[in-house]
């Protein structure tokens, strides 16, 4: 990425990274999707550089260059959903020392904690894991006519400089801002190029690459859970050098984040640790490992209601029920699986009679769930119309052999419970 200050103008892009948890809402929100499917774009069609807060890779660079653009960039936007609070920082700065030229956007639900300039917000309707293909057609068309009316406007937008008149902001020499541009067009080393890299790896399923640019991406932002959280995911699914060992090195990534912690609430800690365990029970069958794996899902599902987690939670619960010697436990594992797939279907229904599953991309794993958990239910009908529209959906090879490995599963383990 080359970037000549000469030429053409910078955008500088504050927000969180990868998939961060909501406090008020519970909602786990992907930042990457809004910056990718909104901002981006948006920016680039306005006629600016955008360069993200979180892409300057260098830590000889970061706190320099990161104060730099908040002062001299030709236009800050601050995404502050979930209230990450580095963007909240990153954004009074800004306010601090520029008196216009920011743009603040947030994902529609849940309250704004301070006063702002609602004149210049862009307002987004946010799914959690994705974005619907028009809300981010209307946010984008929204966002480069804010930017435009922003730039041709040079309106103050800051609360400091609106407040209190004759105030001057601090200037910074202009063959230093150009020089530091240019450090970092040198680097060529963005982080969202690495986690780019990254999550490429994964989908291919290269998982022990995939670790070493979470790694790499870590390593560049050791603050930042997101890159611990994957790092862990893709070193226990890489199995390498073992399956055995490949669990256990991915615990001591995540232990980092310390999920064992009474005060743990990131939903990807929690359900990435549980999947660990589950994953560690199923090997070894320890029921030590399938009791961590519950306690991790369950409280997983109880901040973030999730249908994947509770998928796994409910599951996690019938085998307990299986293995377990004692009545009453079988008994209240049963019932727990039951409410929690009850609980599943109810929220997944709601989707559907809204409106909403249409634009969503991960239809295809609403149906199947609905239909697992249907056919835990007992109910035939049900299991069969959702099948078929999972069916419908036209899934790959590996998606239709994954359903039908965790029908089989679920049929087994359901035909064995005590």
């Amino acid at each position: 990425m080359e970037i000549d200050c000469s030429r053409k103008k910078i955008c500088f892009v504050i927000m969180g990274f990868g998939k961060k948890s909501d406090p008020e809402s519970k909602m786990t929100f992907d930042l990457d999707k809004t910056y990718k499917n909104i901002i981006r774009p948006a920016v680039i069609e306005a006629g600016y550089e955008c360069v993200r807060a979180d892409e300057i890779l260098d830590s000889g660079l970061i706190d320099r260059s990161m104060y730099a653009l908040l002062m001299q960039a030709d236009l800050v936007i601050a995404d502050i959903t979930t209230y990450n609070p580095n963007a909240i920082y990153e954004l009074g700065i800004r306010h601090g020392v520029r008196p216009q030229s920011t743009i603040i956007l947030k994902e529609e639900n849940g309250k704004i904690p301070f006063d702002l300039d609602h004149n210049r917000m862009c307002m987004y309707s946010h799914m959690g894991e994705d974005i619907g293909f028009d809300e981010v057609e209307r946010c984008k068309k929204h966002l480069v006519d804010l930017i435009e009316n922003v730039t041709k406007k040079q309106e103050i937008d800051s609360p400091l400089y609106q407040f209190i008149n004759n105030l001057n902001p601090p200037i910074l020499p202009e063959e230093e801002y150009i020089s530091l541009i240019d450090d970092l067009a040198e680097k060529e080393s963005l982080i969202f190029a690495v986690v780019e890299k990254a999550k490429n790896k994964m989908k291919e399923s290269d998982f022990e690459s995939a670790a070493k640019y979470w790694e790499k991406a870590h390593k560049s932002a050791p603050n930042e859970p997101y890159f611990i959280q994957q790092r862990a995911l893709s070193v226990y699914k890489s199995e390498i050098p073992s399956p055995v060992t490949a669990l256990t090195d991915a615990l001591n990534i995540i232990s980092e984040l310390s999920p064992d912690e009474v005060a743990t609430s990131d939903p990807e800690t929690l359900g990435i640790t549980g999947a660990i365990y589950k994953t560690q029970w199923l090997i070894n069958g320890d029921v030590a490992s399938l009791n961590r794996a519950i306690s991790y899902y369950g409280k997983c599902f109880n901040i973030r209601n999730d249908y994947y987690t509770g998928e796994n939670y409910a599951l996690c619960l019938d085998m307990k029920s299986n293995v377990s010697e004692d009545p009453d436990e079988q008994a209240h594992s049963r019932f727990e699986a039951k409410k929690v797939r009850k609980k599943i279907i109810s929220a997944l229904l709601d989707i559907i009679e809204f409106g909403e599953i249409e634009t969503r991309i991960d239809r295809k794993w609403i149906y199947a769930t609905l239909s697992h958990c249907y056919f835990v239910l007992k109910s035939d009908d049900k299991h069969k119309e959702y099948e078929a529209l999972f069916m419908i959906e036209s899934p790959d090879e590996w998606e239709v052999s994954t359903y039908e490995k965790n029908k089989q599963k679920i049929n087994e383990l359901h035909g064995v419970i005590k």
